[in-house]
């Protein structure tokens, strides 16, 4: 059945499992808006494109399928841009479809014009092409669907005319086959375990992309021995509190001097980037195996050190299965009492360099469901917590590491609740930062969210002045006036809340989480 091509879109990506998307219509892009209830997916109208794109980056995280926004031409993808360059750091599997204009060189002043937009979405994207046909668009779409399963996924846009967009097509092909993600080869995964068989402190450390080996984790340390730091994106790995884990501290300067006596460093699924490590090199003197499904992370490696490109996380499936048959478990080469003294004292570092969060984090860590999804902002709250707090399952701490824009939680917590109807979910953000995009709290209460919003208030850039006091600078433009934060949220038709105490602060989240609506939970520096 021919339908105009903005249908025939909607309706393939249904085809292809889209249940959901994101976005704003405007008159640039209202044919792509004409098949979307026909073909059964269900659009959130966020408050602005910025939350839109986040949406789309949080419903991704927590369901593990692509996050799809609709946005239009200039403006609208610009305002997407931010949240693109923050899907593309975080390895998040977003599509951006938006309008575009058919002609930009031979005319000036049109509605929404820009000289390249199609360049400018390519700088925050993996790829960003313009669909000239149908058949082009349909091909981009299955090309992206493709890639996000094969390959590290990364955001991709592709824009299509608005003449395009109106004009009559026919439906899209049959979906076809997805490649494979590349998995380990069988001489590479023995090479990994002689390798670490024969080192007496071998140290793992799991990023993000382990994340699919989690459940094999506990065995893989019994069988070899090692030690093991995970980092921001690869809480929940290792069970907590498990005796051979540092856990996510790796930013400490102390991890250095336990890199340095490994004799074997393998890095599970991590570029080691400087926001997973905030200094330039880990530290180690020995060998290195890096494992990765990404070739540009093995590529520039130190001599001596190995690259393996694959799946980290079925890699670690299949060394659990391949090393019973060779040996029996190892002892731990690393002493747990060394480890747990070296977390309890990272642990009070992190609560002598940002008193009062600590124990903050450990009342709501104790009422929280196991299974709560958390998505956290650029705040010293999330610094602190993303340290201490260790994740009872991996995926579940979300935390705009990498590009690190402000207004990310509040949004993106929207989107992992839609994605995860009845299961609990968090927002955490500061005072400064959630009003980046506050203003989607209006999208939270139509969809009836009962979503928790911890608003962390220091009434100022804290870590801003913090940094410049601690560089000789006089504090400047750190200080703004805050609204009254639960005012603010009964006018959106959202609950309230300031409890005064940690304990009031408990009742508080275990009641926003039973809730018809969201609660924004007000809560100010120095509770007790």
């Amino acid at each position: 059945m021919q339908r105009p091509l903005g249908a025939q879109i909607s309706h393939m990506l249904a085809e292809r499992g889209v249940d959901v998307i994101f976005g704003i219509p405007g008159v640039h892009n209202i044919e792509m808006y004409r098949g979307i209830e026909e073909a059964g997916i269900t659009h959130v109208l966020a408050r602005h494109e910025q939350g839109a794109g986040f949406m789309a980056d949080g419903y991704a995280r927590a369901s593990g399928r692509p996050g799809v926004a609709y946005v239009i031409t200039g403006p609208g993808l610009t305002n997407l841009m931010t949240p693109l360059g923050q899907a593309y750091s975080d390895s998040v599997p977003v599509l951006a479809l938006s309008s575009c204009l058919p002609e930009v060189d031979a005319t000036r002043g049109q509605l929404h014009q820009m000289r390249d937009q199609r360049a400018a979405a390519g700088t925050v994207c993996d790829w960003s092409e313009e669909a000239r046909s149908p058949q082009a668009a349909y091909a981009l779409i299955d090309r992206a669907l493709g890639e996000f399963r094969a390959a590290r996924p990364r955001p991709k846009h592709m824009q299509v005319s608005i003449p395009s967009l109106g004009g009559v097509a026919d439906p899209a092909p049959a979906p076809a086959p997805h490649p494979a993600r590349a998995q380990v080869s069988h001489d590479d995964m023995t090479m990994v375990i002689n390798a670490i068989l024969a080192a007496e402190r071998p140290l793992f450390v799991f990023g993000g992309g382990a994340v699919g080996g989690a459940g094999a984790v506990p065995d893989l340390l019994r069988q070899t021995g090692a030690a093991v730091f995970v980092t921001n994106a690869g809480r929940g790995i290792v069970p907590p509190d498990h005796p051979m884990c540092f856990g996510a501290t790796l930013p400490r300067p102390e991890s250095r001097q336990i890199a340095e006596e490994a004799d074997l460093v393998v890095v599970f699924g991590s570029a080691l980037s400087e926001v997973d490590l905030w200094r330039p090199r880990l530290g180690h003197r020995c060998p290195m195996i890096r494992v990765d499904i990404d070739p540009e992370v093995l590529s520039g490696l130190a001599p001596g050190d190995m690259a393996v490109h694959g799946d980290a996380g079925g890699l670690i499936r299949a060394m659990t299965v391949a090393i019973p048959a060779r040996i029996e478990d190892r002892a731990p080469c690393w002493a747990p009492e060394r480890i747990a003294a070296f977390r309890a004292a990272a642990r009070a570092a992190a609560d002598a360099e940002r008193p009062g969060i600590v124990p903050v984090c450990d009342a709501l860590r104790a009422v929280l469901p196991e299974d709560t999804m958390i998505y956290s902002d650029m705040t010293q709250f999330a610094y602190v917590a993303t340290e201490v707090w260790d994740m009872p399952r991996p995926g579940h701490w979300h935390h705009p590491s990498g590009f690190g824009t402000l207004g990310y939680a509040l949004p993106a917590a929207i989107g992992g609740a839609v994605a995860r109807p009845g299961l609990p979910t968090l927002a955490i953000a500061g005072d400064y930062g959630l009003q980046y995009t506050i203003q989607e709290l209006g999208t939270a209460v139509e969809l009836g969210l009962p979503l928790p919003i911890l608003v962390w208030d220091n009434a100022k850039l804290k870590e801003i002045e913090d940094a410049m006091v601690a560089a000789q600078i006089p504090p400047r433009a750190v200080q703004a006036r805050n609204p009254d934060f639960c005012a603010l949220a009964q006018a959106y038709g959202a609950h309230g809340m300031a409890p005064g105490t940690i304990a009031a602060l408990q009742e508080a989240v275990v009641a926003a989480l039973a809730a018809d609506r969201p609660t924004l939970i007000h809560v100010t520096t120095g509770i007790t």
